[in-house]
């Protein structure tokens, strides 16, 4: 059976691999960290260096500004986020949308791998068959009542969800004029109403447990920047992030007991967005959904607030809005984003979870 896609290119130069989130790792690892810069100035005194002498003063200074630049992050985070909630992960009920493929089924693997409930709900079958801890349900999150019903049936089977990861989304690729009533309808349910249904089915729970729960939100990049072939994903994506963070704000007051991650990412490595050009390598790599995973893993695992965004750019993103409107003409340009999604093709041909048989758009976990 032919495929209905082409073989990806592959890398052609040694460099390709190298990107500006390469280095700035490897600089918050040796540089920029508090421990190695605090190396230097011993070594100095390692070798008899005076403690006035230019070198040593120069090294101090620098480990100096290190030490309270992070400790200036540590409580920036303490009070943005502010304190974790105990994890016991073999009490831990972990609900995601999506979760048959990608993104939500690498977190779903995980867990299960480490002994914590997971259920998947998924109008696709799971992509591995089955996979160790992980219970799949047959669930099309655009509808409120399968909602309700598979959410009872977690309840039966697994427990009280603690936690609730919204990841389900689809990506149709086509301009506003070619889009259909009905595409449009699909898109904005699953990418935006699905949320709505989701956190008023499992948070109620959450709210009247002593141990709360956590919520993870997965939106986009592309929420923030708009694109050209993306205007209904880029709205709902834009809604998503608008409603986790009023969320957030509801749950500060009424239910302090309850942590939300927002997840923000650039393209992801995924065939369900093949076809679409990475702009800028260097600049805008592509993301891998395992490192996506251990962020979100590592959050919920601390039991604390977060907000996750990748590659690089994504951490600035905001920044974007606060350019003049000519300048951000000329970023659009360079970046390419309004071209990516001309080589589109997605996972095609995927059937429907409805009794109609229809054709189902590409689904995706994040963009």
């Amino acid at each position: 059976m032919a495929t209905p896609y082409t073989t990806p290119p592959q890398r052609d130069s040694w460099f390709a691999p190298l990107s500006i989130d390469l280095i700035v790792k490897v600089f918050k690892t040796t540089f920029f960290h508090p421990f190695v810069a605090w190396i230097i100035p011993l070594c100095f005194r390692a070798q008899n260096m005076y403690w006035d002498a230019p070198p040593m003063l120069v090294s101090i200074a620098w480990a100096a500004l290190i030490t309270l630049l992070w400790i200036a992050g540590v409580i920036n985070d303490r009070l943005a986020f502010g304190l974790p909630r105990l994890v016991d992960l073999s009490e831990e009920v972990i609900v995601i949308t999506g979760g048959a493929s990608g993104l939500g089924l690498l977190i779903a693997e995980v867990y299960g791998m480490r002994g914590a409930t997971v259920a998947v709900l998924d109008i696709e079958d799971m992509e591995n068959g089955e996979a160790r801890g992980v219970t799949y349900y047959k669930c099309d999150v655009t509808d409120k009542e399968q909602i309700a019903w598979v959410a009872a049936q977690v309840e039966k089977d697994l427990g009280t969800p603690t936690v609730l990861i919204n990841n389900a989304a689809i990506v149709i690729g086509k301009p506003l004029l070619s889009l259909t009533f009905p595409e449009i309808e699909r898109s904005i349910a699953t990418n935006l109403l699905s949320h709505f249904y989701t956190l008023k089915t499992f948070l109620p729970a959450m709210a009247r447990s002593e141990c709360g729960g956590t919520v993870v939100t997965v939106s986009s990049v592309i929420g923030t920047t708009g694109a050209a072939q993306l205007t209904d994903y880029a709205a709902s994506k834009a809604a998503v992030s608008a409603l986790h963070r009023s969320l957030a704000a509801e749950l500060r007051e009424s239910h302090p007991q309850i942590r939300t991650v927002l997840v923000t990412p650039g393209q992801l490595s995924t065939p369900l967005f093949y076809g679409v050009q990475t702009p800028n390598s260097f600049f805008a790599p592509v993301v891998e959904p395992v490192d996506v995973a251990k962020e979100v893993i590592a959050a919920i695992d601390n039991g604390r607030n977060a907000a996750i965004a990748m590659p690089l750019y994504a951490r600035w993103i905001d920044w974007y809005t606060v350019l003049p409107t000519g300048l951000q003409a000329v970023a659009r340009k360079l970046a390419g984003v309004d071209t990516a999604m001309k080589s589109f093709v997605g996972r095609k041909g995927a059937k429907s979870g409805g009794e109609g048989g229809e054709k189902r758009e590409p689904l995706i976990q994040a963009f």
